[in-house]
């Protein structure tokens, strides 16, 4: 025992134990330090986000008297500030939007003359035996006329000298007048130029010379996205002028019939949108983050919720430059019935080629009544029916590239060529197309 008490006596070091018990006491103040200077790093990092929110506007203005932009990846909200800053570069394009189209979209009244109805009592018994019964029965009667509103539209300026496009359905009546509200309170008379044929489409001028009024600016319609913001604005209702609605683009390329009384017209091609778009809208524009005109609100479905349809604004470019130039709106036309060719009919039909359109044939394939307008450039040129027209100069003919838009690209007393198929053979045919009024 004394043996062992001696070893451990002898193993025992006052220095060294007095270094450790050192060592262990600085790694806890180093650890303390080191918490008190992370803790006041992130209290002063939360401090300089609530006064950089709060004097942002300050900042902003002071910066830019230096010529310095703020990224806008940098620009934050917080609760705490006195005003509302913008969250996002799209929120801030939508106002930026609205604040410079506004002025060139207008309101367009529709005013008739309709008979003042006079209502009056009578005594049936008047006429048999001249005397006053005391019975009255009612009766009406026109007294004379007055000019009442009765209906509502929208529209925008596409010239300066006041041309506006808008729906052929807001100017259909050839009786009614028309007249032009602008958003400073401008009140104008209009006549309409030129109502499109086959699309909902019409432009009309404010009958006011030497004026300059504010103009839109035409997008490319062939660029719109799936899911792409989108603006509108427009007369809502007939009654709230120059309201904004906002959405996205839910589809491309749809085909619907619209129409009210006895308007009715199947419209092709067309965007369908989320944005609101209520009666009184029609043919106001639908605008893209840039402030362009992607296109012309339309139609809307009533018992569905907020499914609306606008025209492209390519389809109106056409209509503008032929009113500008000619002061109407002409179509060229060829004068055959036909079909587009699929994959499915041309193995149905064993037909020697999956595209083109197929004379004097309908979309299952069955012959139709009408093969080629008596007197057309069809007529003239020989085309038969079961004729495949392939191309029009040289342009391949698909479902994707119709022969109808195909056609468009062109103008009435033009001369194209056409690749036909007959009986299993090719031949170029030329033609002059005609003008569809």
């Amino acid at each position: 025992m004394p043996n062992n008490k001696l070893n451990s006596s002898k193993s025992f070091d006052p220095i060294k134990n007095f270094k450790s018990k050192i060592k262990s006491k600085l790694k806890k103040f180093i650890l303390v330090v080191f918490l008190l200077v992370l803790f006041s790093s992130l209290f002063g990092f939360c401090v300089g986000i609530v006064a950089s929110g709060y004097y942002y506007s300050e900042i902003k203005d002071f910066l830019s008297k230096l010529n310095i932009e703020i990224p806008e990846r940098l620009i934050t909200y917080n609760a705490s500030t006195t005003s509302y800053l913008p969250q996002t570069t799209q929120e801030e394009a939508v106002i930026d939007v609205v604040n410079r189209v506004s002025p060139a979209v207008v309101s367009i009244v529709i005013s008739k003359d309709v008979p003042i109805i006079e209502e009056y009592y009578d005594n049936p018994f008047g006429d048999f035996f001249g005397e006053d019964f005391g019975l009255r029965i009612p009766q009406y009667r026109q007294k004379g006329t007055e000019k009442k509103e009765v209906g509502g539209g929208s529209g925008f300026i596409i010239s300066e000298d006041g041309m506006i496009l808008t729906n052929k359905h807001v100017v259909l009546d050839e009786e009614a007048e028309y007249t032009v509200l602008t958003n400073d309170g401008g009140k104008f008379s209009a006549k309409v130029l030129a109502k499109d044929p086959n699309q909902d489409l019409a432009i009309i001028k404010i009958e006011k010379k030497d004026s300059s009024f504010p103009k839109v600016q035409l997008g490319d319609s062939s660029n719109v996205k799936i899911g792409q913001t989108v603006i509108a604005i427009g007369n809502a209702l007939g009654e709230f002028r120059n309201t904004i609605s906002v959405g996205v683009i839910s589809g491309l390329g749809r085909t619907v019939t619209a129409g009210g009384g006895s308007f009715v017209e199947t419209i092709e091609d067309v965007i369908q949108t989320d944005a609101a778009i209520n009666k009184g809208n029609s043919g106001g524009p639908l605008l893209n983050l840039k402030g362009e005109v992607i296109g012309i609100n339309t139609a809307t479905v009533l018992d569905a919720q907020n499914i609306s349809f606008s025209i492209p604004v390519n389809k109106a470019k056409r209509d503008i430059e032929q009113v500008k130039s000619s002061g109407k709106i002409v179509y060229p036309f060829i004068g055959v019935y036909y079909t587009l060719i699929t994959k499915e009919l041309k193995e149905k039909y064993n037909l020697p080629f999956d595209y083109g359109a197929w004379i004097g044939r309908d979309k299952t394939g069955k012959e139709t009544k009408e093969v080629v307008l008596a007197g057309s450039p069809a007529e003239k040129a020989g085309l038969k029916k079961d004729d495949i027209i392939l191309e029009l100069n040289n342009e391949k003919i698909t479902t994707e590239n119709s022969l109808a838009e195909i056609i468009l690209k062109y103008n009435p007393g033009d001369k194209v060529t056409l690749k036909i198929s007959r009986d299993n053979q090719e031949k170029n045919i030329d033609i002059v197309l005609g003008e569809n009024k």
